[in-house]
């Protein structure tokens, strides 16, 4: 963001880590006032009841939310619950319908963030409100994108603004719906600490059995709270049903979880001296990778003066296999090291076309 602010002050009046629950989607009056009536028994009252009113689906003639008759069960789950509200909003119609509805956290799903046209409307639609906004992270990995989103809300003068980890998507399958790529709202709360950052482990699991890992790695990594689907019969939910839970269920799982303290001095010395050899070890690596690209260049040469092609197969299945015993001999991560060579493959690929291009380097 263009300068930094002090956005937690909205979320100092809540209690941390802050709870959002409720169900994907409002179905009726009765679901939202039962839902919300077991949340009562189980969750903080300072928990926020969400319910999405508007759902943007990839296909059409799919279930798109029930409009703005449900703000009026919204109202009603405050009224006899007394939870504040939150709801999706994707345009300016819907901003105009939530803040005539007095709810009181709106947030900005991951397929609006990707637009900027849209975020931009939002913005102008909620500027000189007080309302608490929160930002999903785009569907695809582009913090720029995220954080480009939080900005032209700040420029709007909205300074009670958060942001929602919610995932990213991969046309690849995999354990999760949404992939975590953990690193990516790192980077934005290391940039702008001072950011409210929520988990959202319904949409990162895609499942009910995920969620207690997700939502605690959040809470490991320092994040401001959770926002979890809740359903009071999630089995047959009209949206994303496997991804629910019961208030109940939900009960057991914020049981488990364990917060963490993001202070240090208790072990200061100790966390220095391994710092420290972090550090060494690091520039080692740097050394080692420099190393390598240093041979990949001499390769890149015989190549080129001798008219063979950048890109050998046989090597790279060689490599990868190499590397992924090497894993298990250490006992890492094959996907892990499968990534980073992944990487470096495509650096030194890249390098060799250079040399067989002239280019400089």
């Amino acid at each position: 963001m263009t300068e930094q602010k002090q956005h937690t002050s909205w979320l100092s009046a809540l209690q941390t880590p802050l709870l959002i629950a409720g169900p994907c989607s409002a179905e009726s009056e009765e679901q939202m006032l039962a839902t919300a009536a077991e949340l009562k028994q189980y969750v903080p009252e300072t928990a926020v009841f969400r319910a999405g009113i508007w759902k943007p689906r990839t296909k059409p003639n799919g279930f798109e939310g029930v409009g703005a008759v449900g703000l009026q069960w919204l109202s009603k789950v405050k009224e006899q619950y007394g939870f504040l509200t939150a709801t999706e909003v994707a345009n300016d119609q819907h901003v105009e319908a939530a803040l005539k509805a007095d709810v009181d956290i709106l947030w900005i799903g991951a397929r609006s963030t990707a637009n900027p046209f849209t975020v931009q409307e939002i913005a102008e639609a909620l500027a000189g409100t007080d309302k608490i906004v929160l930002v999903k992270n785009p569907v695809n990995p582009d913090l720029a994108l995220w954080i480009g989103a939080l900005e032209r809300l700040q420029n709007k003068g909205i300074h009670r603004i958060g942001a929602i980890h919610r995932g990213f998507s991969t046309y690849q399958k995999t354990t999760y719906r949404n992939l975590p790529n953990w690193q990516i709202p790192l980077d934005l709360k290391a940039e702008y600490p001072t950011l409210p950052l929520l988990v959202d482990p319904s949409h990162i699991c895609g499942n009910r059995t995920g969620l207690q890992s997700i939502a605690q790695n959040g809470l490991n990594m320092g994040f401001d709270g959770l926002m979890i689907e809740t359903h009071h019969n999630p089995d047959k939910a009209w949206s994303d049903a496997a991804q629910q839970i019961t208030p109940e269920q939900l009960h057991l799982l914020i049981k488990k979880l364990t917060t963490r303290s993001a202070d240090t001095s208790l072990f200061a010395e100790d966390l220095e001296k391994y710092r420290m050899l972090i550090n060494e070890t690091d520039a080692q690596l740097v050394q080692i990778l420099a190393q390598r690209l240093n041979y990949v260049s001499k390769i890149g040469v015989l190549k080129k003066n001798n008219q063979a092609t950048v890109f050998q197969p046989d090597r790279w299945q060689q490599v990868k296999e190499q590397a992924a015993k090497q894993a298990d001999q250490n006992k890492i991560c094959q996907d892990f090291v499968k990534d980073i060579f992944k990487m470096i493959h495509e650096q030194s690929v890249m390098v060799q076309n250079q040399i067989i291009n002239g280019e400089e380097r």
